[in-house]
C-alpha cells in the first residue's frame, strides 16, 4: 500500500498543507475562520507545494471550481478529509464519498481521507461499536477502497479522536479487517492511545497518506483521562509546531522514507483561533498559523537534510 517509486520527488517537494492549520474546520462554532484567498496565498508564500481541500464550502462546490481555484494560487491538490458514517447498516456512505471523489479527480488529486464519523457533531464524545457495527464499518471501508481505485484514487482511513476509529487497538482492527490504506495522523493516533512510531515502523506498507502533527503530551493525557474535552484542549494549545512537542516526527519520517514512501507529508495541525491574528484586539496566545507552519516546514526540512546526509 505504501507508494513507492524509484524516482520519487525529494521529501521537501512533498510537503503539503491543510486549511485546518488556519483554523478552517467543518465543526460548527470551531473558531475564527480565515477566508480562502488569505489561506492559499500564505500556503504558497510558506513554500508549500500542495493542499488538501478543506471542509465543504471552503473551496467552490463544483469539481472544476476547486481545481481552478488551486491552480490560480499555484497549489497542487492532495486530497480531501471526508467524515462519513460507516457503521450504520441503514446508511450508505458511498454517495457522499463519490461526490467528494469527483472533485478530487477533477483537480488531479490522489487521496480521499475517510474518517469514521459518529453521526453527531464535534469530536468530544462517541459511542462504542458492537460487532454488527464493526462488520458494517469494515465492509464499507472495502467498498470505498474499491470505488476509489476504480477512479484512480487512493482511499485511506484516518483514525481520529472522537470518531468510531480512534485508538491504536481500533486502528489495528482496521488493518487486519480491511484492505483500505491508512492515513497516519501522528497526533490523533497518539491522543487516541496509539503509538504512531510503532505503526510507521511495523506497517509502512499500509500507510498511503500522512498527516503530521506534534502534540503536548500533558494535554493529550488530560483528553485521554476525560479531564478536558478534545476541543478545549485544542483551543488551549495541545497541538504545537513540529519539533516542539512529544511526537518523534524524525523517527516516523525516517521509517517511512526508508520503506520507500513516496506520498505527501501534510502539515495538518488542528487549530482553533479566537480571532484574526492580524487584528490587535485578538487575545495573545490564540495562535499564529503562519509562524506555526513556518516552524513545522523548517523542522521537516531539517529531517530531510539529515536523511539525505545519512545521519
Amino acid at each position: 500500500m505504501t507508494r513507492t517509486s524509484t524516482s520519487r520527488p525529494p521529501l521537501t517537494q512533498r510537503i503539503a498543507g491543510a486549511p485546518i492549520c488556519w483554523g478552517v474546520c467543518e465543526v460548527p462554532g470551531w473558531g475564527f475562520q480565515h477566508e480562502p484567498p488569505l489561506v492559499l496565498t500564505q500556503m504558497r508564500e510558506l513554500g508549500l507545494a500542495a493542499t488538501e481541500f478543506g471542509p465543504d464550502g471552503f473551496l467552490p462546490d463544483s469539481p472544476q471550481g476547486k481545481a481552478d481555484t488551486l491552480a490560480e494560487y499555484g497549489l497542487a491538490a492532495v486530497g480531501q478529509f471526508v467524515p462519513v458514517v460507516l457503521h450504520d447498516p441503514q446508511h450508505d456512505p458511498l454517495p457522499v464519498v463519490e461526490a467528494a471523489m469527483a472533485g478530487l479527480v477533477a483537480a488531479h488529486a490522489s487521496t480521499v481521507i475517510i474518517a469514521a464519523a459518529t453521526g453527531a457533531e464535534g469530536y468530544d464524545s462517541r459511542p462504542q461499536l458492537d460487532e454488527a457495527g464493526w462488520t458494517t464499518l469494515l465492509r464499507n471501508l472495502d467498498r470505498i477502497d474499491e470505488a476509489a481505485a476504480a477512479l484512480g484514487l487512493t482511499a485511506t482511513l484516518h483514525p481520529h479522536v472522537g470518531t468510531m476509529i480512534e485508538s491504536g487497538t481500533e486502528t489495528g482492527r482496521v488493518l487486519t479487517g480491511s484492505s483500505i490504506g491508512l492515513c497516519l495522523d501522528t497526533g490523533h493516533l497518539l491522543i487516541g492511545g496509539g503509538d504512531p512510531v510503532a505503526v510507521a515502523v511495523e506497517h509502512p506498507d499500509r500507510i498511503a497518506h500522512m498527516h503530521l502533527k506534534d502534540v503536548d503530551l500533558a494535554w493529550a493525557r488530560k483528553v485521554q483521562e476525560s479531564a478536558v474535552a478534545y476541543t478545549d484542549a485544542v483551543a488551549a494549545g495541545m497541538y504545537v509546531a513540529l519539533g516542539e512537542g512529544d511526537v518523534d516526527i524524525a523517527a516516523i519520517v525516517s521509517a517511512l522514507e526508508g520503506a520507500g514512501y513516496a506520498g505527501w507529508y501534510v502539515l495538518e495541525q488542528d487549530t482553533i483561533l479566537a480571532g484574526d491574528p492580524a487584528d490587535p484586539s485578538t487575545p495573545k496566545g490564540s495562535g499564529d498559523p503562519v509562524a506555526d507552519v513556518r516552524t513545522s516546514v523548517a523542522h521537516l526540512t531539517s529531517i530531510a537534510d539529515s536523511l539525505a546526509k545519512g545521519d
